[in-house]
């Protein structure tokens, strides 16, 4: 299996980060996600867009394009045949003596590999369970940085109680899931965080803000109380866009509601038309 490991392709084995690089000790970078679908990077310029925006926003200076990271993204997807999975692609500001301040000319490294994910059909037919969480994580959550301990540490509690996700609460709202954005549907209208610093603005959730507008779906970008998310009609989140019971209290009839439903086909219908493979 091939890595992309500063600007090469070479086998995984052969990929080494020193120890003094700063993502290592301080969690100092940032990272994407992309799903593959029919070996094709789905939102590719979505995602390195937001990559470089997160990288200037925490003084990272990036000396190649997004077309020549892009073409490498490509090049690493095919030469590992991957047809459908994910790509891990991360930047951290690069290798110096452990200080907590850098100083000017740290090279960023970048990495990025390849691999499977199984869909969540399952999760997407019948729905999952959440739990609720206080977020207690920093101010710019906008910044898709490699500090996630927080979300680790949730994400863990939401395990051993048997649950999806944990959907976070800060000053008496929903702002997101500890890997996901949240959203409420009451009375026929989606109700999502907007795209502050205290959210991450996923892709998925632009995506599906795009597509409610083609489907003529409202949607409204407001947050809402734990109270009216635990009385919504539906709830779902994206990526897997399932319904949930929260807290253990059944939302709506416990299953993908109709609105939801409606959601996932058009995000469905959007992933096979941008993914089709043209002869």
């Amino acid at each position: 299996m091939k890595v992309l490991f500063n600007g090469r392709l070479i086998e995984r084995s052969e990929c080494a980060v020193d120890i003094e690089d700063r993502g290592y000790q301080f969690g100092d970078g940032v990272y994407e996600v992309i799903r593959i679908y029919n070996g094709i990077l789905f939102t590719l310029d979505e995602h390195i867009a937001r990559l470089y925006k997160s990288a200037a926003e925490i003084g990272i200076d990036l000396s190649f394009s997004e077309a020549e990271l892009k073409s490498q993204l490509k090049e690493l997807v095919d030469i590992n045949q991957m047809r459908e999975g994910g790509l891990y692609l991360q930047v951290t500001r690069g290798k110096a003596p452990r200080k907590h301040q850098y100083g000017a000319g740290l090279t960023p490294q970048v990495t990025a590999y390849t691999f499977p994910i199984q869909k969540p059909e399952k999760e997407q037919q019948n729905g999952v369970s959440a739990i609720t969480a206080d977020d207690m994580r920093w101010l710019r959550c906008d910044i898709k940085s490699l500090n996630l301990l927080y979300n680790v540490m949730i994400k863990q509690k939401a395990h051993e109680a048997s649950s999806f996700e944990a959907i976070l609460i800060r000053d008496g709202l929903v702002t997101e899931g500890t890997s996901s954005n949240v959203y409420v549907v009451k009375q026929n209208a989606i109700y999502t965080h907007p795209a502050t610093t205290l959210i991450l603005n996923g892709i998925t959730r632009m995506k599906v803000l795009q597509l409610c507008e083609e489907n003529g779906l409202n949607y409204v970008e407001k947050a809402v109380t734990k109270d009216e998310l635990l009385n919504a009609d539906e709830v779902f989140i994206t990526s897997t866009t399932a319904e949930a019971s929260i807290d253990g209290q059944t939302i709506g009839s416990g299953a993908p509601g109709p609105l939801t439903k409606n959601v996932q086909t058009a995000l469905q219908n959007s992933i096979l038309s941008e993914t089709a493979k043209t002869v």
